[in-house]
């Protein structure tokens, strides 16, 4: 029988499950994150909790905040588990569970994050943590810049009292620091987002442009924006991952999160309200992180992005399954050492073609159970991060994309909404229907998909990457994705 988890049965969870070595009463809370999801339960929550084991750093402990509505049914959750969290790592044929403690409360959601604000008046709070996906930095896919006119930034220009957007919340909370005389927290991206410090910065401080020139100078001048990489595979929780947690392990946790055993964690030391000495436990800290970033998202993310599409339109359910598939794989290797790596910069202490082979090693896992679905899902914000800057690259420097075009034309196809089979599917992304009508078009005229200007920005305007990207997408209208990715492996499109 499984033991349901919260503090009072804690020690009598199963001797298999490790558990916190440290006393919870001892914590004290130092970070907020906002944006509690599997990945920061699986990443930054372990990373504190190795950190709390040691006996050091007590006084960081998380508190969870959320933005959106759906943020509620974490709390709920988490609240009924005091806070704890199992964190399942899938290494085939030696999975490891532990329950984490390193979060100590979660303030309620509620209408334009006022429970957020508030909190946020303790100077003890020194540190506030963002993972709230690509999407909610408000950014223009074309630019890479804060949008102005993205509808919730128009809103908390106007009324900042009551803020729609993450950044509102917490322009709104520095601005009541500043006025107090306490010290502004540090703004800690950890956001699949290139130069993430950069883009939270600018949209804290693109947005107090708009109010008051004096409270931009403040955030620009006093608040700091650490950049970071994060990197760690956490497929959502489902029915699958409550059972076998159940009856492999012991444990009635509602929410577990299940991951792979390789986790990285790369930061910009610019805490100046102090920080935890995460480099106990594996962090690593360089002036470089920009570096790393770029490294990890085109060849990891845009790996990701690259065997989304093609997958799907073969119907393919797992991740693991798709590199499985001799073409898929094949695809994904020719499109990264050909097109993808040659433009990555080199990377202190790292070979960017093991670097390469790792990602491949760990993205093949049939433990971790990772979906197509998940991959292929908000498309419109991930692929102008992921894909589409390798391709500005490479027609920068009058290099071959037909790889990348070719990725491109493959997640037209996708948002068309049918596989090769007929089956029909529905698209997960905000721009779900404006995608979904400009592919449909573009069977006729593939200038309808490319004239998302929003997206493809100035790679629209290359006569080499619209002839790529017109007769990759005619060939897999007409001849299917199969035959279409055999083609290409073997010289051609």
């Amino acid at each position: 029988m499984s033991q349901i988890l919260n503090l009072t049965h804690l020690a009598s969870l199963p001797h298999s499950i490790a558990k916190p070595a440290y006393h919870r009463a001892e914590l004290r809370a130092g970070i907020l994150h906002i944006g509690v999801g599997n990945f920061h339960r699986a990443h930054q929550a372990v990373y504190l909790d190795e950190l709390f084991n040691a006996g050091k750093g007590l006084d960081w402990a998380l508190i969870g905040a959320g933005i959106r509505p759906g943020d509620r049914a974490m709390r709920q959750t988490l609240e009924h588990q005091d806070w704890l969290t199992t964190v399942v790592e899938l290494e085939p044929g030696a999975n490891n569970a532990r329950v984490t403690g390193a979060m100590v409360d979660f303030v309620p959601v509620g209408e334009h994050g006022h429970a957020i604000v508030a909190a946020l008046d303790d100077p003890a709070l020194r540190v506030v943590s963002l993972t709230i996906t690509e999407g909610g930095y408000c950014i223009d896919p074309g630019t890479g810049a804060s949008n102005p006119e993205h509808p919730d930034i128009v809103h908390d220009a106007a009324h900042l009292q009551t803020p729609r957007s993450a950044f509102g919340v917490i322009l709104l909370a520095l601005k009541r620091r500043r006025d107090q005389g306490h010290a502004p927290f540090t703004v800690l991206s950890c956001d699949n987002i290139p130069h993430n410090g950069r883009v939270a910065r600018e949209a804290v401080a693109g947005l107090a442009d708009q109010i008051d020139p004096s409270l931009a100078a403040y955030v620009r001048e006093q608040v700091a924006f650490p950049s970071s990489m994060v990197d760690r595979i956490t497929p959502a929780t489902t029915e699958r991952e409550r059972a076998t947690l159940a009856e492999r392990f012991g444990v009635q946790d509602n929410w577990p999160v299940f991951c792979e055993p390789f986790r990285q964690w790369v930061l910009e030391d610019h805490f100046p309200s102090g920080r935890p000495a995460l480099e106990e436990v594996g962090v690593t800290f360089t002036p470089h992180v920009a570096a790393f970033e770029l490294m990890k998202l085109r060849i990891l993310n845009g790996g990701h992005a690259a065997i989304a599409y093609p997958a799907g339109l073969l119907g393919i359910h797992y991740v693991h399954e798709a590199m499985e598939d001799p073409l898929v794989r094949g695809f994904l290797d020719k499109l990264e050492m050909q097109e993808i790596i040659p433009c990555v910069p080199p990377v202190l202490g790292v070979d960017l073609q093991n670097y390469y082979q790792l990602i491949a090693r760990r993205f093949s896992n049939p433990d971790v159970g990772d979906t197509i679905l998940r991959l292929a899902q908000d498309g419109s914000n991930r692929q102008p991060k992921f894909i589409l800057p390798s391709t500005r690259d490479r027609l920068r420097v009058g290099a071959d994309v037909t790889g990348l075009a070719l990725v491109s034309a493959l997640w037209c196809r996708y948002c068309a909404g049918q596989d090769d089979q007929g089956r029909a599917f529905v698209l997960d992304d905000p721009n779900a229907g404006r995608l979904q009508s400009a592919a449909l078009a573009s069977r006729y005229d593939a200038s309808a998909f490319l004239n998302l200007r929003d997206i493809f920005g100035d790679i629209a305007e290359s006569s080499v990457f619209r002839s790529r990207f017109e007769t990759a997408l005619s060939r897999l209208w007409r001849d299917g994705t199969r035959a279409t990715l055999q083609r290409y492996l073997g010289g051609g499109i």
